[in-house]
């Protein structure tokens, strides 16, 4: 354990990091480890698995799972109680929008179930089998949900997915509530486009643009996923955030509270109109 971290006071406690085998998930995974966690993996991809069993080493559980599947999370659950006995923090990071980009009119049933199993329908196989084990052990314990800002703010083009999305602030909201009673304590973080393995954010800008991206946001860059993590950590700390529940924290760069306002080129002020000579994705370089 990180001798910064210990004051965190979560050495010896166990958590579950769900889709841990990258991105955020990844990210988080590891730093719990640093922070003296004990941390169980429920990944899908097999070759996701074996990277991050070595990474973490010896003393943390990865189990290949998909927790779309009730029956899949009971197995992480049973391996999870049978290695360590107890459960105190579950970060429910599974999510995609699956690259479906279409108008709503012609989105089809099958994308709506598919979306709904991988943004929202895992986080309530997993919460109910948790639960239990978490009240079993008597010290309350934190759940933690990955969401993304575009549950507070329309996206065209991923109108369900954004729609899953925002129920998760109501879930997190209303499981808080009837849980709080016992200690545990439920929250969600709402990352902005972050370099992950379902995004390659930065590198897909073209180069003669990336000077677009320090005006985007207020803090100048897309995310990593070491920002979520470091979200996750702190929910994850009675002592950091043992009075926080049913809260979502936006981890994006500031770009909630800027809305549509960005930095014009050359520090020549402000603007809540789109600048139009380029979008950071498609080079126009003869537009005004």
């Amino acid at each position: 354990m990180s001798d910064e971290l210990s004051i965190l006071g979560l050495a010896g406690k166990v958590a579950l990091v769900t889709g841990g085998g990258a991105g955020i998930g990844r990210a988080t995974a590891e730093l719990y480890a640093r922070a003296g966690m004990k941390v169980a993996v429920a990944e899908i991809d097999p070759a996701r698995v074996a990277s991050v069993r070595e990474a973490l080493g010896e003393g943390h559980l990865v189990v290949q799972a998909d927790v779309r599947k009730a029956d899949d999370v009971a197995k992480v659950m049973q391996a999870l109680q049978d290695r360590f006995g107890r459960l105190d923090v579950v970060v429910n990071n599974v999510g995609d929008y699956l690259g479906y980009k279409t108008a709503f009119e012609q989105s089809t049933e099958a994308e709506w179930d598919a979306l709904y199993g991988i943004n929202l329908l895992h986080m309530f196989h997993v919460c109910k089998a948790a639960i239990p084990l978490m009240r079993a052990g008597g010290a309350g314990g934190s759940i933690i949900n990955v969401s993304t800002v575009e549950a507070f703010r329309g996206i065209p083009m991923t109108v369900v997915y954004s729609a899953f999305k925002a129920a998760i602030t109501g879930f997190t909201q209303s499981l808080a509530v009837e849980l709080g009673q016992y200690g545990i304590r439920v929250n969600a973080i709402a990352p902005e486009t972050t370099n992950s393995a379902q995004i390659v954010a930065t590198p897909r800008v073209p180069a003669e643009n990336r000077d677009y991206i320090s005006r985007w946001f207020p803090i100048g860059r897309f995310g990593e996923g070491s920002d979520s993590a470091g979200a996750a950590l702190f929910l994850a700390s009675d002592t950091l955030s043992g009075w926080v529940s049913g809260c979502t924290i936006p981890v994006d760069g500031g770009a909630l509270a800027a809305g549509a306002w960005m930095r014009l080129p050359n520090d020549a002020g402000w603007t809540h109109l789109p600048i139009i000579e380029s979008d950071g994705y498609t080079p126009r370089p003869h537009a005004k």
